[in-house]
Formats: structure tokens, C-alpha cells, sequence
């Protein structure tokens, strides 16, 4: 495409940074453990190099993020003015603070197994701290790094401008959104919600744009549910499973939108002078042609290597800072309540005569997994293990994927982030989900087996 105001340099500016950064976060390469990304592949290298220093690494996260949160609030906002980030990163409101309080206190007891036995215990704490947040560490690492080669180099306002006319009227979003969701899909849901979050924060977004975003478009990854499959013992039918998912993903996506909470959102943006995205196409340019220029645009814009790296290690704190302790406080109450308390086996009675109605084999062993995924998305598959009817391991395996939002991962990210969701949307989401996308996921194992 010729056109006198851009360089060859802005062509390469746009054109280089954007391939790497969908060669890192959207190739899918094959290892020994199954299709993966190059992101995932960095992360899983440092998880192996620093094995027995993660856990004391994210406890020295946490209770730092948790003394600098108390000093800040000690000395004020407005000493702190000088350095803006960490103003935001650290002046938080009392709730938040008292979440990482409580969450500096919870690794402390989880790493020198400290308290009772059910803080810290294998599948409580331990899960966590041992676990989870290793993943998170390593991921975020690298996500927070290179994010800013798929925000800040044209490639969003590309894809955008093509795939508005998809994302308009199927799901009331800008077309930027698909970029969120192909980041998700082939690499992580937390590196969705992180996309979604800067989105929001930097004004292209509106507060329902990012809520529908954040909890519908922050799909699993192939990777994480290729691990749920394998956990109920029906890795040989991950084509279906995962076919099964995008279906019932899918209608959930065209209906969530349309509906409370997410359908009561404000399209007002985050500050006043945000003015969102241009998504008309003037006179004389085609969809491809805009898309085009307004990345070299944004290209344009990208001055210093210094600036990219500053920005890149911004995202790691603010990620590392803001979501380890929301995943910790959160994910560690969550998981002690599944796990010591018959909690989620009560809210499951009121599911069975729905799961009979559906047919579903094993119901009552089936109803206790259904509100359980709410605390971790893995517990459903382990619950799930021991029942015997193949169709009702399919059916509680692709439920849980398809839920989207759990406590110890997604869910806690959404609430540490600048993404405008509250608990109670949360709860109501899920629920919504597990409604909507039961009855597919069912119907389409009915047929398989």
C-alpha cells in the first residue's frame, strides 16, 4: 500500500514488533506435553530453572506488596505523587489493603507451615503458593515483557478495524476485542484479562466493553484444557472436548452480553478525555486499507527501546503486585472452604433434578462439581476423576471450562485488576454461564456417546 506520509521505517516498525509478538503469544508449538506457545515455553524454562526458589520468591511479593500498601496508606496519596505508578500500584483503597495484609500473612503460614494443618496443607496452600503462583510468576514474567509488542505497535488497531463488522453485531464489541480472545485461547485467560485491563486503563474500551470482555473473551487455553481432559481420563477425545467447549463458549458469548449484570454496565470510558475508537471507514479506504494505516499510526508513535522495556517492566510489578496477593487471599479462603467444608455439596443439591431432567448419569455425584469449579476450575476435574460413566466426566470437564470464572485464577485477576466487575457480578456470571452452556455441553455428549 503506498502512501507518502509513512516511512519505510514506520512499515517496519508496525510490521516486526507485531510478528513477534503473535509468534510469542498465538503460535501454537508442539512439545513433549501437548500444543503450547512460545510464551508458555519461556515460562515453563524459568518455572524449572528457579524450582525451589518460586515459593520464597511470590512470599517475598506478597509481603512486600503488603508493607508498601500500609506505608502508603500511612504517609498518603499525595506524597507519592512524584511516581505515579507506584502511586496507583500501592495507595489502594482499605478492602484492598486488608486483602494483601491478609494475603502477606497466608504465604507466611503457607511457606514455613505455620497454623493449622488446613492453611497450608496440600490442597489448600500449598496448591497455591508451591503451585499456581509459580505459574503465575513465569507467565506474567514474560506476558507483562512483551505485551506492549501486541499493544503499542499497530497490530490491535488492524486487527480491530477487520474484525469489527464480526464483533459489532454478534457481541456488541469493538473489533480490537478479538485480540484479547486470540491471546486467551492460544495462551492463557490471564493473559486476556491483562490485555483487557491496560485496554480499559489506556481509554479503547468502554466499562461494559471490558466487563463483557474480561469475563466472556478470557477463554481457556488449549493448553490448560488439554490438562483438564487428561484429568478425567479422556485425553484420546480432546477433539470433541474442545469442540464441544467453543460451541457452548460460543452461544454463551452471543448471550452474555445481551443480559444482566454485563448488559447494565456504563459505555462511559475510564476518564473523560478517552474518546474510544474510530471504527468508520472513511471515503476512498477499504476495511483493509484503514486497518492498515492506522497501524502504521500507532507505529509511529513507539520513539525508544528504553520506553518499551520501562513499560514492559511496569507490567510485570503491576501484575506480579496487583494480582499474587488477590490470588492468594482469594483462592486460599475458596479452596479451604471446598475442601473442609461440605459447602459446595448443599449449593449442588439444588442441580440435581436439573442433571436428572438432563439425563446426566450419576447426578448427585455429578451436582457437587457443578458449583465447586467457582474456587478453582481444576477442582471439578478432580472430583470428577472418580465417577464412572464416561459421558458425566465429558460433560463436568467441559462444564468447568466453560464456566470461565474461578476464584484462585481468572476471577481473582479480574477483581485485582482495573476491570469494572465486582464479586457479586462474578457469582451472578457464573452462574449465568453454568446455566447457559449445561444444556448445550449435554445435548452435544448425548450425541458423542
Amino acid at each position: 500500500m503506498k502512501n507518502n506520509n509513512y516511512s519505510i521505517t514506520d512499515h517496519l516498525k508496525f510490521i516486526i514488533p507485531s510478528l513477534i509478538g503473535v509468534f510469542l503469544f498465538m503460535s501454537p508449538m508442539q512439545t513433549d506435553e501437548g500444543l503450547t506457545i512460545p510464551i508458555a515455553i519461556l515460562a515453563g524454562y524459568v518455572q524449572d530453572l528457579l524450582a525451589d526458589q518460586l515459593s520464597a520468591i511470590m512470599m517475598i511479593i506478597i509481603v512486600i506488596t503488603a508493607v508498601m500498601s500500609v506505608l502508603a496508606k500511612i504517609i498518603g496519596r499525595d506524597r507519592l505523587n512524584r511516581t505515579p505508578f507506584f502511586q496507583q500500584l500501592f495507595h489502594v483503597s482499605s478492602f484492598w489493603t486488608i486483602t494483601r495484609v491478609l494475603a502477606a500473612i497466608f504465604a507466611i503460614m503457607v511457606y514455613f507451615r505455620l497454623g493449622p494443618a488446613f492453611i497450608h496443607g496440600e490442597a489448600t496452600g500449598q496448591l497455591l503458593l508451591d503451585d499456581l503462583l509459580h505459574v503465575l510468576f513465569a507467565v506474567f514474567l514474560f506476558a507483562g515483557l512483551f505485551l506492549p509488542l501486541l499493544m503499542n505497535f499497530g497490530l490491535l488497531e488492524l486487527f480491530g478495524t477487520l474484525m469489527t463488522k464480526i464483533m459489532r453485531p454478534l457481541f456488541r464489541l469493538p473489533g480490537r476485542g478479538s485480540i484479547d480472545s486470540l491471546a486467551s485461547w492460544v495462551g492463557d485467560g490471564t493473559i486476556g484479562v491483562l490485555l483487557t485491563s491496560k485496554q480499559y486503563e489506556e481509554g479503547y474500551y468502554t466499562k461494559r466493553e471490558a466487563a463483557v470482555i474480561g469475563t466472556t473473551f478470557s477463554v481457556v487455553s488449549i493448553t490448560f484444557s488439554l490438562v483438564i481432559i487428561s484429568e478425567v481420563n479422556l485425553g484420546d477425545m480432546f477433539l470433541p472436548f474442545y469442540g464441544t467447549v467453543l460451541v457452548a463458549g460460543f452461544v454463551a458469548a452471543l448471550i452474555m452480553p445481551r443480559i444482566p449484570p454485563l448488559s447494565r454496565k456504563a459505555d462511559t470510558y475510564v476518564n473523560e478525555n478517552a474518546d474510544g475508537i474510530t471504527e468508520e471507514i472513511p471515503d476512498g479506504d477499504n476495511v483493509l486499507t484503514f486497518g492498515y494505516k492506522k497501524a502504521l499510526t500507532r507505529a509511529q508513535k513507539e520513539k525508544s527501546i528504553y520506553q518499551f522495556i520501562k513499560e514492559g517492566g511496569q507490567n510485570i510489578l503491576d501484575m506480579w503486585m496487583g494480582v499474587a496477593p488477590v490470588v492468594m487471599a482469594f483462592g486460599l479462603i475458596a479452596l479451604i472452604i471446598a475442601e473442609n467444608t461440605p459447602v459446595f455439596q448443599w449449593l449442588g443439591v439444588p442441580f440435581i433434578p436439573l442433571l436428572e431432567l438432563l439425563q446426566i448419569p450419576s447426578a448427585q455425584a455429578a451436582s457437587e462439581t457443578i458449583l465447586i469449579g467457582f474456587a478453582d476450575m481444576f477442582l471439578p476435574a478432580i472430583f470428577a476423576s472418580s465417577i464412572e460413566e464416561e459421558i458425566t466426566r465429558f460433560i463436568i470437564a467441559a462444564l468447568s471450562v466453560t464456566q470461565l470464572i474461578y476464584m484462585s485464577e481468572v476471577g481473582g485477576l479480574l477483581l485485582g485488576s482495573k476491570v469494572p466487575v465486582s464479586f457479586k457480578d462474578l457469582v451472578i456470571i457464573f452462574l449465568l454461564r453454568t446455566i447457559i452452556t449445561l444444556p448445550i455441553i449435554t445435548l452435544i455428549a448425548h450425541i458423542i456417546f
